[in-house]
């Protein structure tokens, strides 16, 4: 969700037109940014000041019109144009495998459930583009935990949504669906991996993963699925998206943020903040060093 394949990067979008159907592109995006600008408030939500940085935060419009969801199309601008597209009622999250209390939640009860806070958080794109989201969310931890992962969940994995509607599933989008992601059950309970239903005080706008995302933030950002309709805790490393695309070559399991280890096609030293001109230095674990001994013995050169 957070890179853009080889096959796509090589090449251009041959499907714009021009005339009526450019003008009916830009009336839908109009249509998508509104409703994203206007959406409905999280109740209660307040500032966790443990999770913050002393950095501008992202406009919304940036955040929510700068994304990338291949369910939703390919470009950047694609996501907050088709946002309609993806039906975020009545949904259900299914946490199965490897725990004692199995369930299907409703996102509502979720929402009752687990009360949000606000994190700001960095975001770091794989491709070397980076923003400032305040999102409000709960900590994956106390999700799981209700579930009571057994002595067998060494891994924890994550289904995205697939619907007929959603445009980038019909075969264009270059990457199979379901998207898959997983983490390392310790990764999944450190505190600063959550769950997130909105962003900026306001429910999760659709082109940002509604009605909730992962997000944790010391890895590239395609680790952090969209719209999740699935949780399974299981023994052995799960199959992702980026595994069945490339077998891991270029996007990794473990796809911690890191400035000494470049991406095959481009350097990672650097990253463009969205709204900044000059580039800045990347800093390791996405400047999260906390997480550091989750990978003690790790060989961190290697492309994770």
């Amino acid at each position: 969700m957070e890179i853009t394949p080889k096959s796509l990067y090589l090449r251009r979008r041959d499907f714009l037109k021009l005339g009526a159907g450019a003008t009916l592109l830009a009336s839908t995006a109009a249509l998508a940014r509104a409703k994203t600008e206007h959406g409905s408030k999280l109740a209660g939500v307040k500032p966790n000041p443990k999770y913050t940085v002393d950095e501008k935060q992202t406009p919304f419009d940036d955040i929510t019109t700068y994304n990338n969801f291949y369910e939703l199309g390919t470009d950047k601008g694609d996501p907050s144009e088709n946002a309609a597209a993806l039906k975020t009622r009545p949904w259900t999250v299914e946490v199965a495998g490897e725990v004692g209390k199995p369930k299907k939640w409703d996102i509502d009860e979720i929402l009752k459930t687990f009360p949000a806070e606000e994190r700001v958080y960095r975001l770091r794109c794989v491709e070397a583009w980076s923003m400032v989201v305040p999102w409000d969310g709960f900590p994956l931890a106390d999700f799981l935990k209700r579930h009571e992962p057994t002595s067998r969940a060494k891994y924890v994995a994550f289904e995205s949504v697939v619907q007929p509607s959603m445009p980038g599933v019909k075969g264009y989008a270059g990457i199979p669906f379901p998207y898959l992601e997983g983490l390392r059950i310790d990764e999944a309970m450190h505190p600063l991996a959550i769950l997130a239903v909105g962003l900026y005080g306001e429910q999760l706008p659709n082109q940002d993963g509604a009605p909730i995302r992962l997000v944790v933030p010391w890895k590239y950002g395609f680790k952090s699925a969209k719209s999740i309709v699935r949780i399974k805790l299981q023994e052995r490393q799960p199959t992702t998206t980026w595994s069945q695309y490339d077998g891991g070559a270029e996007y990794g399991f473990y796809a911690n943020v890191n400035p000494d280890v470049d991406h095959p096609r481009w350097s990672q030293a650097k990253e463009r903040r969205i709204g900044d001109i000059l580039r800045r230095k990347t800093l390791m674990f996405n400047g999260y060093g906390e997480v550091a001994p989750l990978y003690a013995g790790m060989d961190l050169r290697k492309f994770y």
